[in-house]
């Protein structure tokens, strides 16, 4: 028993040894608070500005506000995206409006297009006919100059002719009425070589515009206004009288 007691007392000493130093640390926490009382005051400040800062965000005023700052950000959002599409609706329209300005210059230049190739074909028609014009005016006055010159060689085939008339068969063989004959040849080729013919108007019936009727006779063997006879041979170059045919006709 006695064991027992001294067991217990010796427990219950450090218990109050313990008592003893926490009775020290807590004077000494005191101290310590005395002597800081302006950490104290910041501490407390700093925890009590979390504490109202949290409790504005809390409060049903800032939700409220948050919303309204979320749906005006939503809102701004749809006003930039209408006035985009504004914008481009502008855009296009201004677009559309060039389109038809540039639209309306092309069709004036492809009017101005019509008239100048319009003109210009005209013109070039005008100038086709005259080219025409002038070369067969050219022309004329070239077979006008040369109907002048060969019907002056006309009288001189004649001649030939009448000489040849005069040839008996005997003088056939002759050099010089061989020669004389080769000359007329030579003539009548050439005259055939610029197109001049001789009508040949015997056996065919009048015409006025060839023929030129200086006797009439009444022959039953022919028929009535048939050339009986070519009394002056008449030409043609190429499809002009070049001499008229002085006939016989038949009544």
């Amino acid at each position: 028993m006695e064991e027992n007691k001294n067991n217990r007392s010796e427990m219950e000493i450090p218990e109050q040894e313990n008592d003893n130093m926490d009775e020290e640390l807590t004077r000494e926490d005191d101290i310590q608070e005395q002597d800081n009382p302006e950490t104290d005051k910041e501490v407390t400040e700093e925890t009590g500005d979390i504490a109202s800062e949290n409790d504005k965000s809390d409060s049903p005023n800032d939700y409220n506000n948050s919303s309204a700052s979320k749906k005006n950000n939503k809102s701004g959002g749809s006003k930039k995206g209408r006035k985009t599409i504004k914008g481009l609706e502008m855009e296009l329209k201004a677009q559309s409006e060039v389109i038809d300005e540039l639209s309306k210059k092309l069709k004036a230049a492809e009017e101005l297009n019509e008239q100048s190739l319009d003109k210009y074909q005209r013109l070039m028609a005008e100038f086709e006919n005259m080219r025409k014009r002038t070369e067969k005016e050219a022309a004329h006055m070239y077979d006008v100059g040369a109907k002048e010159v060969l019907e002056k060689l006309l009288p001189v085939i004649d001649n030939f002719e009448r000489a040849k008339m005069t040839v008996t068969e005997e003088q056939k063989d002759d050099a010089f009425v061989q020669g004389v004959d080769k000359i007329y040849r030579q003539m009548l080729d050439y005259l055939a070589s610029v197109k001049v013919a001789p009508m040949n108007a015997e056996g065919k019936e009048f015409d006025p515009e060839l023929h030129n009727a200086v006797m009439h006779i009444e022959d039953e063997e022919y028929d009535d206004n048939i050339v009986v006879e070519e009394l002056q041979k008449g030409y043609m170059y190429k499809e002009e009288v070049l001499r008229h045919s002085m006939v016989k006709v038949a009544n």
